[in-house]
């Protein structure tokens, strides 16, 4: 990659003339001819765990508590997985069970330092990923969060940060399980989303998958007009969440994340948008709001999923 021209691919998504052709340009980027035709889409839900932290139930109750409410999947933590395990839990019990309940593992959050520049620390970063990856395996999941972890407060080469994801995506190959590249709006490495396709164009495989959230996009400066760029074949999962007027985005926080519905998130433009190139996947709720850790974890998980089928049904027209 060191004979790339750096600087012209990265004006690329500094300059908003070049957009419209980053569809053509790109094979990871969705054409939205015929857009007004497009089927209504069958979206799934998921809770993902971060939602009922606070209430600390366990795995085996989050199950319950995901099922009972009627979500199609759930998105545990690896450090929940880890701590299961290390506390006698039994993963291949915990796969049972989530099968008989109907429920599918739609992707887990990890944190191995993939992505920076010391060499050791990224080699351990993917041993790392390896171990995270042989978690999610046990209880039935095929996908994994690949967010910039170690590297929010430097920015990267966006063409050095497309190796290291394509050296993370053979890892994920060898080991069964796809890691989805995540933007994160607070971090100075993959806050935008134009960076987040760069780096997954330019790794040259095509499994590279993204992973967009409501919140970062707008923490990050993005906005949501972008989306219409993605191809809905190339993200499994989207985060669902809101936010609201205040604090500032330049001031606010993941803890300030509310219900979908109840914050100034334009949901009704994204979800739209989102069926429009294809997006058949998982809308995921996360959520790390104290407020509603205080309340009882069945509560919040019926209403979050209240209120996301709700702006679904709104957006869709239902």
């Amino acid at each position: 990659m060191a004979g790339r021209h750096r600087t012209t691919r990265r004006q690329m998504f500094h300059h908003t003339a070049m957009g419209a052709a980053m569809s053509a340009t790109f094979p990871f980027l969705a054409s939205t001819v015929g857009a007004a035709h497009a089927p209504t889409p069958t979206f799934r839900f998921a809770l993902n765990t971060s939602t009922v932290r606070g209430q600390q139930p366990t795995l085996p109750e989050i199950v319950s508590l995901a099922s009972q409410a009627g979500y199609d999947g759930i998105e545990p933590w690896i450090r929940e997985l880890e701590a299961y395990r290390d506390g006698g839990g039994n993963l291949g019990e915990l796969k049972r069970r989530l099968a008989d309940s109907g429920l599918e593992v739609v992707s887990a959050i990890g944190f191995p330092r993939w992505c920076v520049d010391d060499a050791q620390q990224r080699k351990a970063g993917l041993e790392q990923a390896k171990r995270d990856m042989a978690l999610v395996r046990a209880i039935g999941g095929d996908k994994i969060a690949a967010p910039p972890v170690g590297a929010t407060d430097v920015s990267l080469s966006l063409d050095a940060l497309a190796e290291r994801y394509a050296a993370l995506l053979e890892v994920g190959e060898n080991e069964g399980v796809q890691p989805q590249l995540e933007l994160w709006g607070h971090s100075k490495t993959l806050h935008l989303l134009g960076e987040v396709l760069y780096v997954a164009c330019e790794s040259g495989r095509e499994d590279a998958a993204v992973l967009p959230d409501v919140f970062h996009l707008y923490k990050g400066g993005s906005g949501f007009s972008g989306l219409h760029l993605l191809a809905g074949t190339a993200v499994h999962l989207f985060h669902i969440n809101d936010y609201p007027a205040t604090p500032p985005r330049e001031e606010i926080r993941d803890g300030a994340r509310v219900f979908p519905g109840d914050g100034v998130a334009p949901l009704a433009h994204i979800l739209k948008t989102l069926a429009t190139v294809g997006f058949r996947g998982f809308l995921s709720l996360e959520l790390f709001n104290a407020e509603y850790w205080k309340r009882d974890a069945a509560d919040v998980c019926r209403e979050g999923l209240e209120k996301t089928r709700r702006v679904v049904d709104q957006a869709m027209g239902a």
